[in-house]
């Protein structure tokens, strides 16, 4: 994968002394200018005031898809590095090239420094060398390699190589069935929670579920015996915001606020989720909160920005913040109305800054993972 960092026109330092309202009426007169040749995506993490910019929000995979569908010129993704990276994979595949006679779309992350520690935690030659090492002691050809969406596109890339596939929050268990159709074994990265609250509602026990840790040594910290009874091989990853949230969290609330329901991401460790009333990924949050019942009462465990938007947007019920502490996507938290506008007034000017493109090996490879995926 190759990140191309265009010159900018202007000095991004300039941006962050303006007050919002001059930078919102600056993003609404750069968006005008720009038309129907620029399409801006939020992620359902991202602050409000950048959500407020958005042609188009939600999770990560459903907004590369939505872009993919609506023809433009300039895809600008207020998100994280791995979205960028799908939005290109995705936006710039073979078919839609052909249909554009080779016109390439440009995704452009506002902040290059938006990544995501989760993705970060398998680096593609940990998990090469892991693959060679597990090929000492079982048949990599009865193991299905399987990534979250939430990983770099050169481990979607891995994947697609490799006979495996790309898996979201709400399609998970689908994923491992397909997998489990194909192999004995399942290689599970980067998010070890997800794969394991999965697997324990499919029958498969922690017993079979060992952990590789990359940092750990021989065999990823894990044993001969371990890895030869494994049914899923998990990665030792997570992510930093759910990782936060605690038993006690739920214990407390329950005993604070009768009648409580807790309402948690898979992406939250085990103790959590198996005490949690419901568990799904963002998309099945926020229809949770949606079509709930006037005055039912919620402690969700997910992204601080999504929690209090859901708040504003539903007052007619009680929402809470499970944990004490408050914890947010600090990476998310990068995108800003400063880089926001200092993107849009560069592309006015004719210049894209902080492009991102995929190499076509890379992306070959990664979108044979996501179509595996999405042919589910």
């Amino acid at each position: 994968m190759s990140t191309t960092v265009s010159l900018s026109n202007f000095n991004i330092n300039d941006y962050r002394t303006l007050l919002p309202e001059e930078l919102n009426a600056r993003i609404v007169a750069a968006k005008r200018a720009l038309g129907d040749r620029l399409l801006i995506l939020g992620h359902h993490y991202q602050q409000d005031e950048v959500i407020a910019h958005a042609d188009l929000r939600g999770d990560s995979l459903e907004l590369s898809r939505m872009a993919a569908e609506r023809p433009c010129e300039t895809i600008v993704f207020c998100g994280v590095h791995f979205m960028a990276e799908t939005a290109d994979i995705v936006s710039n595949r073979p078919e839609r090239l052909r249909a554009r006679e080779g016109r390439r779309t440009t995704v452009i992350l506002p902040d290059l420094a938006a990544g995501c520690s989760m993705a970060d935690m398998a680096a593609i030659d940990q998990v090469e060398n892991a693959w060679e090492d597990l090929s000492q002691v079982i048949d990599t050809r009865d193991i299905t390699p399987v990534t979250y969406i939430n990983s770099a596109a050169s481990l979607k890339a891995f994947c697609g190589r490799h006979g495996g596939i790309v898996c979201t929050s709400s399609n998970a268990a689908k994923v491992l069935e397909w997998a489990f159709e194909r192999s004995k074994r399942v290689l599970f990265f980067p998010d070890q929670h997800l794969g394991r609250n999965t697997s324990l509602k499919m029958g498969i026990t922690n017993d079979q579920m060992p952990v590789w840790d990359p940092y750990a040594g021989e065999l990823g910290g894990s044993t001969r015996e371990a890895l030869e009874q494994s049914r899923v091989i998990l990665w030792k990853g997570h992510c930093s915001v759910h990782q936060m949230f605690r038993p006690e969290h739920v214990a407390n609330f329950r005993k604070q606020v009768p009648g409580i329901q807790i309402l948690v991401h898979p992406e939250c460790p085990q103790e959590v989720n198996d005490i949690a009333d419901l568990s799904g990924s963002t998309g099945y949050i926020i229809r949770t909160i949606r079509e709930a019942p006037v005055g039912s009462k919620w402690a969700i465990g997910t992204e601080l920005h999504l929690v209090n938007r859901l708040k504003k947007e539903h007052p007619e019920q009680e929402i809470h913040f499970l944990s004490p502490v408050l914890c947010m996507c600090a990476t998310m938290y990068r995108i800003d109305l400063p880089h926001l506008c200092w993107t849009l007034e560069n592309l006015v000017a004719g210049t894209a800054v902080n492009t991102i493109r995929v190499d076509d090996d890379t992306s070959a490879f990664a979108l044979l993972a996501l179509e595996r995926m999405l042919a589910l």
